[in-house]
């Protein structure tokens, strides 16, 4: 089935038309989604109307949702389905959180360049979030195209970064923006597992980088050394040619793909609007490294 497909940013971005995810769709439906998902990495499905079972059941088509980083850290209080992440700044008692709440702290990271899920086993593939309320100025959501990056990096930072693994924790995110105390369920909960910083994205055969700010250092560089280059590679990969940037309307559901993204949240006035934003998250194949988890939980050398 043809749908209507409207490119937003070259070959990265796209808005589907015609498509009213309340409603299961019909395998050649879903086979057009899945073929514009593998060429574009970012899809916008504009005007929806999704409750939470609907929104979930669309994101099962593309593999098992994995559990919320709220469900992870054990948190006592859920505003929503604990299988949507809660991407709001709304307490569970419908409240604007407080300036001084360690939740709207830990949020912040969020504004950092990452793909979802780098730091989980599996890690993510698909992420799928959906508007409910949005604040009127701000919030946008910025998205870079890593298989871009990749292509236009030098024939020599290609040749050193192709083999190396570097080490994730959404706790190292959370260091960068100035959070050093974290509960031992958290400690436990995201211990920092190894990925490769380049992989091939099976859809469409592309080689991509592979970097989020949950980073801590690289396998078999030194701190400095290790910094420095994920400096290098953040800088390139986050250039405006690579970028997609999202202002979010109400009823908009955004996917992407992230083994070949990375994306920040931009601020908005946190403390006075209230922005309802939902999150279903699918994960990676076990395998998608070629290297079982539990022979890459092991100790840096940095």
């Amino acid at each position: 089935m043809d749908l209507p497909i409207y490119p937003l940013a070259g070959e990265f971005a796209a808005e589907i038309g015609d498509v009213d995810l309340r409603d299961e769709p019909a395998p050649q439906i879903l086979e057009a989604i899945r073929s514009a998902f593998a060429r574009y990495a970012v899809l916008v499905f504009p005007q929806q109307q999704l409750d939470s079972q609907q929104h979930l059941a669309f994101a099962t088509h593309f593999g098992p949702l994995e559990r919320t980083v709220d469900a992870a850290m054990k948190r006592s209080q859920f505003r929503i389905d604990q299988k949507l992440a809660d991407v709001a700044n709304i307490g569970a008692d419908g409240t604007l959180w407080k300036a001084d709440s360690r939740r709207r702290a830990f949020e912040r990271g969020n504004r950092l360049w990452h793909t979802d899920s780098s730091f989980n086993s599996p890690t993510g593939y698909m992420s799928m979030l959906y508007a409910r309320s949005i604040a009127p100025v701000g919030g946008n959501t910025e998205f870079t195209d890593l298989r871009a990056a990749w292509d236009a990096l030098s024939a020599t930072l290609q040749s050193r970064v192709r083999d190396l693994w570097a080490e994730h924790s959404i706790l190292n995110s959370r260091r960068k923006i100035g959070i050093h105390e974290f509960t031992a369920e958290e400690r436990e909960a995201f211990a920092p597992v190894h990925r490769p910083l380049v992989r091939r994205i099976p859809e469409s055969g592309r080689t991509s980088l592979y970097l989020a700010a949950h980073i801590g250092g690289i396998d078999g560089l030194g701190e400095e050394e290790g910094r420095e280059l994920l400096e290098v590679l953040t800088a390139h990969a986050t250039l405006p040619q690579f970028h997609y940037s999202h202002r979010w309307r109400v009823g908009d559901l955004v996917m992407w793909d992230n083994r070949c993204t990375m994306h920040r949240g931009m601020p908005f006035d946190d403390l006075r609007w209230p922005r309802d934003m939902q999150r279903a998250t699918t994960s990676d194949r076990p395998d998608a490294f070629g290297v079982p988890d539990a022979e890459r939980r092991v100790t840096s050398d940095y």
